[in-house]
């Protein structure tokens, strides 16, 4: 059996956790570029319709 140590402890004070800020800021930006485009390209640009 061998027990390591953790060689650095981080606090909770210490994590920050930047990436996965950047990856919920990156969605945000795609969702928000994908519902420009449904709605003003695709809804806006045609005529009302009903299907069914």
């Amino acid at each position: 059996m061998s027990t390591e140590t953790p060689k650095r402890e981080i606090d909770h004070e210490e994590f920050d956790p930047k990436g996965t800020l950047a990856l919920i800021l990156i969605y945000f930006v795609i969702l928000s570029i994908l519902w420009v485009f449904m709605y003003f390209i695709e809804f806006l640009g045609n005529d009302l319709t009903v299907i069914g």
